[in-house]
């Protein structure tokens, strides 16, 4: 089991040419605007409010950085707490909050300029260990996302990784659970709403942003 012994916001940038150097792996949440990134980050890291949502799609344009401090309890994985041992008794992560894409209500220019800060930024940023791809579960087989998970894959380095996680399942009906694990078999779900889901999330951001 893994214990969060703290998480704080630390800063904002508009891209990369303004943002920090921290010497800990970066996990970075990508999605389209309005997909649940703030909440799950908010569950994750339990802590209410850390990351501001907004009900504006589009609204938040700015790279936000949150650390999170991890300790470590006794669970019932064996294998997952030898890898976590390796890490020692505490260990940290950056959490990386993206702005959506999509739609705003700003200026074609305007909206060019943040595409292209983020793009610099998911391309060139070094610490950046883990994506993690969030999608709507009621509308997962949308191109937005297709050419999304396409174009992370097509610079995707070594020691990264892709996580895709499901939001919002609360909402989803038998049918279309069924409908996507059609699509993807291992599908991960997560319901910030209810809770589940959440920790198999957070296990598996460790592992993979720490390569375990």
């Amino acid at each position: 089991m893994i214990n969060i012994n703290d998480a704080k916001f630390i800063t904002s940038a508009a891209g990369i040419a303004d943002s920090p150097e921290f010497a800990m792996s970066e996990v970075a949440f990508l999605g389209r605007s309005n997909v649940g990134k703030s909440s799950l980050i908010n569950a994750l890291t339990q802590r209410k409010g850390l990351a501001k949502s907004s009900s504006t799609p589009g609204k938040t344009q700015l790279v936000n950085y949150f650390e999170v401090k991890f300790g470590q309890k006794f669970s019932e994985n064996e294998k997952f707490d030898e890898a976590l041992a390796n890490l020692g008794e505490n260990f940290s992560l950056m959490f990386v909050d993206l702005p959506g894409f999509g739609y705003a209500k700003v200026s074609k220019k305007m909206h060019y300029i943040w595409q292209k800060n983020l793009d610099e930024f998911i391309k060139n940023r070094p610490n950046i260990k883990l994506f993690v791809h969030l999608i709507d579960s009621r509308q997962f087989d949308l191109d937005i996302d297709r050419n999304l998970r396409e174009y992370v894959e097509s610079f995707l380095r070594g020691d990264q990784q892709i996580l895709r996680l499901y939001t919002k399942a609360d909402k989803l009906n038998q049918a279309g659970r069924a409908k996507l694990l059609k699509s993807d078999p291992g599908a991960l779900f997560v319901s910030t709403l209810k809770g589940s889901g959440v920790a198999k999330a957070r296990e598996l951001i460790i592992k993979r942003a720490f390569g375990l």
